[in-house]
């Protein structure tokens, strides 16, 4: 019986390994609320820059957006750049990512709505508290308030939407 477990339990660590490897974020894009002038954008771009996994970060000061174009198997997640975002002092008023398909079969992307996945990338939105605006944030929890997981608001959890 040992054996056994010892067994499933090697299997489990490489299939895990496995999806660690495919699992990836390719880029992402936040627009960050609270930015008054080119000061506060220099201060989220240096934070972000900081992460080694940023290749590059694109700025578009009229509409507050980061576009963050990561290297190749980076292995960040969303609570990642919401920690870089608030660390220069500002917030996260939307998250959208590109990534590879495989990322959202980890058990800690919840995908809300409906499941239509056709190619190797996909581009998501994290509808998590911290990753839209608080009136996103209580419009959005009206209609999930059926998910469990969506009001426990565990910051390992990110619910998303894809976005076609």
């Amino acid at each position: 019986m040992k054996k056994i477990n010892k067994y499933l339990f090697v299997i489990a660590f490489t299939l895990v390994s496995i999806f660690n490897v495919n699992s990836q974020i390719i880029k992402a894009e936040i627009r960050a609320t609270g930015l008054t002038c080119s000061m506060c954008s220099n201060a989220i771009n240096k934070q972000l820059k900081s992460l080694s996994e940023v290749a590059n970060v694109e700025t578009d000061l009229n509409t507050n957006t980061f576009l963050v174009t990561l290297t190749e198997n980076s292995n960040i997640n969303p609570s990642d750049f919401k920690q870089s975002v608030e660390k220069a002092g500002f917030f996260i008023g939307s998250l959208v990512i590109t990534s590879k398909t495989s990322m959202i079969n980890k058990e800690n992307y919840i995908v809300v709505g409906t499941n239509n996945i056709v190619s190797d990338e996909i581009t998501f939105q994290v509808l998590d508290k911290g990753y839209v605006t608080d009136k996103e944030f209580k419009k959005i929890s009206k209609s999930l308030k059926k998910i469990e997981s969506y009001l426990a608001n565990n910051e390992n959890d990110f619910h998303i939407k894809l976005i076609k």
